[in-house]
């Protein structure tokens, strides 16, 4: 298998929220995220979160600030169940019990409140508590797929960190897992410690991919770094690899897209774009996509 699992690679949270806002979230050309549909309409932190533990924030986004401000616009009985379950789990030092508990706030964020950052954070706690190559790598990828639709650039370094902890954990017990090595290298182009650079992702995932010629991860993310670092005629490169073998991937033409464009190649940029337009339905999305293919042409 040369993709991860699809349920490691496909956002587990915006399938069943907006599918075809995702697929444009996805494609990261920030000209048609930003005019159609403005990042997200979930709570950002509060102003109250420079006084809080900073153990779980990422310059400037805090968790829990973040928390207290969605449990807010909850319902009062969604309320009540979720301060019910925080309070069990503040109360219980078992492990076993604290990784169901922590499944239920999870379960609880994604199909009742349809909260993906709430629920990509207890997903990933209930993943270190139960310390397997299978959840860890679940919350590592979900973190992943969602920080590609994100706009806001502390929610998305924040999300960057969190996959990046999760899969060197992972790593640690199974190092030859190729597509968990090519997502944390990936988190590297989204938000970099101590001063890194997106080329350290990038150099992380091309060994995997001069291994696997077919590891289509591999390349569809060497195609995202080069777009990241400007490197745009060998993005060009990499997803025509990855559109060779999958010609549906929605989130690769429009990516194709965008690299053309900043090579200053307009024509094969139009096409790319049109490719994608003839994919779907929404006519809003479409009427973005024809302002955006007309802004390109004489």
């Amino acid at each position: 298998m040369t993709w991860p699992d699809s349920a490691y690679f496909r956002p587990m949270t915006r399938t069943a929220l907006d599918k075809e806002k995702w697929i444009l979230a996805g494609i990261a050309t920030a000209l048609l995220f930003a005019l159609y549909f403005g990042g997200r309409t979930t709570p950002r932190s509060s102003p109250q979160a420079s006084q809080r533990d900073t153990s779980h924030r990422h310059e400037g986004f805090d968790i829990a600030a973040y928390l207290d401000s969605a449990k807010v616009r909850l319902a009062p009985s969604g309320l009540e169940l979720v301060s019910a379950m925080e309070k069990a789990l503040a109360g219980n030092s078992d492990p076993g019990r604290r990784i169901a508990i922590l499944r239920d706030l999870a379960a609880y964020w994604r199909d009742s409140a349809r909260n993906p950052i709430a629920t990509l954070w207890f997903t990933g706690e209930y993943a270190k508590l139960e310390n397997t190559e299978k959840s860890l790598n679940f919350a590592a990828h979900s973190y992943l797929s969602e920080l590609r639709g994100e706009s806001d650039p502390e929610l998305k370094g924040w999300m960057a960190a969190q996959a990046r902890s999760l899969f060197k954990t992972s790593l640690t017990l199974n190092p030859a897992n190729d597509s968990t090595t090519v997502g944390f290298g990936s988190t590297f182009f989204f938000g970099t410690p101590d001063g890194g650079t997106p080329m350290e992702g990038i150099l992380k995932i091309r060994e995997v991919a001069e291994r696997d010629t077919s590891n289509l991860f591999a390349q569809f993310m060497l195609g995202y770094g080069g777009l990241v670092s400007g490197q745009y005629d060998r993005a060009v490169e990499r997803f025509e690899r990855v559109l060779r073998r999958e010609p549906g991937n929605m989130e690769a033409i429009f990516l194709m897209a965008e690299a053309c464009e900043r090579a200053g190649d307009r024509k094969k940029a139009v096409q790319w774009y049109e490719t994608g337009r003839n994919m779907i339905d929404n006519p809003d999305v479409k009427r973005a996509i024809n302002e955006k293919i007309a802004s390109l042409q004489p």
